[in-house]
């Protein structure tokens, strides 16, 4: 509001000061005219009494007060009206140039010098507008997208699921091996849409709520070695090893349930990510107060464009959406848990090597 203020009264001081000047300069020239008038009169020509234009300029003279009070008050009214004139002027410029805000496509926003600075600015709220445009266009977009995905996405293991059980009420005569692949497979498309939507309940969690944390000291030795345990079958279905770099006891004091989630998502998302027969590094080392965390695996170099939108929600870096992935949440939520503890995630790809880097602090 005060520099609101301020712009409205640098506009108003400078038509105020300008008709000041002009108006002192209008009596300037007014009485150094007369002056000049008297000093040419009195010198240049001989009067005589009985002379014509003597006896006229001599009743000039005696209403000589008069005369220069009437030219001083008409030449600031005339001021006067060209300084309204241009104050409105200015007015209808910034009225027009309001007006092209809402067509931000146009060209840029051009007023008279004077108006440069209010130039200035309009033209910066014209690009705004165009990022707020850009950026709302790209949200209807993603939402576009998003609900394509959960279609796509929830659509796949609920029709395995419907077609699997339509097999067991139709097949009499089935064999009990059968029957048991048929329920294992059914069981897994189950827990696969039970997965999709809890990961859509948790990402809507921590956007919609407070989310409060629950610290405690504890091993993040033990932490992860654990996390490398139950990821044992996961790795060997793809033949993948994974290699765990920390000291014995590195003590860390956070959220044990959240944190062991983002480490849950980084690590998955390697296993998905990795060429088969290759190895899943995890490094954790203190630096000062903090403690760095890094998953490195071997896949298709991530693009740099690609790279910058990695962490955004319900993007994934497969364009087909394959049934493998999640639904584009575990970063987004990696993400935000870390920022939420005063550290942050970042992201690194390079000659099919990708890491993934978490800075935590200790305390």
């Amino acid at each position: 509001m005060k520099n609101k203020a301020k712009r409205k009264a640098q506009i108003s001081n400078r038509v105020i000061v300008s008709f000041i000047a002009a108006c002192l300069i209008w009596l300037a020239a007014v009485l150094i005219g007369f002056f000049l008038a008297w000093v040419i009169c009195t010198r240049a020509i001989i009067w005589h009494s009985d002379n014509p234009l003597y006896q006229m300029l001599k009743r000039l003279e005696s209403l000589s007060p008069i005369i220069i009070v009437v030219a001083i008050v008409v030449g600031i009214f005339v001021l006067g009206i060209i300084h309204i004139k241009r104050a409105l002027l200015y007015l209808d410029n910034m009225v027009d140039a309001a007006k092209s805000l809402s067509h931000p496509d146009d060209e840029p926003i051009e007023l008279p010098a004077e108006l440069n600075d209010i130039q200035n600015e309009l033209n910066l709220a014209r690009e705004q507008a165009l990022r707020n445009i850009d950026a709302a266009n790209e949200a209807v977009q993603r939402k576009n997208d998003l609900i394509m995905y959960l279609a796509h996405d929830l659509k796949t293991p609920l029709a395995s699921v419907i077609g699997y059980l339509n097999l067991l009420r139709d097949e009499t005569r089935i064999s009990e091996e059968l029957r048991e692949k048929y329920l294992s497979i059914s069981l897994e498309k189950a827990q696969r849409l039970e997965d999709l939507i809890n990961e859509f309940f948790e990402i809507s969690r921590f956007n919609l709520s407070t989310v409060t944390l629950q610290y405690s000291k504890i091993s993040l030795t033990l932490l992860l070695e654990q996390l490398t345990y139950e990821f044992k079958p996961m790795l060997k279905e793809k033949a993948l090893s994974c290699k765990l770099n920390i000291a014995d006891d590195v003590m860390l004091r956070c959220d044990a349930d959240k944190i062991q989630r983002v480490f849950d998502n980084l690590l998955r998302n390697a296993v998905i990510y990795s060429y088969e027969n290759t190895e899943i590094e995890i490094t954790a080392r203190t630096c000062g107060e903090n403690v760095i965390i890094t998953f490195v695996n071997f896949g298709d170099t991530i693009p740099k464009e690609k790279l910058n939108r990695i962490f955004e929600q319900f993007y994934r870096l497969d364009a087909a959406r394959s049934s493998s992935g999640g639904a584009g949440l575990g970063l987004a939520i990696a993400r935000q848990i870390a920022e939420l503890h005063g550290g942050k995630i970042t992201a690194k790809s390079e000659n099919e090597r990708i890491e993934f880097e978490v800075s935590l602090p200790l305390s």
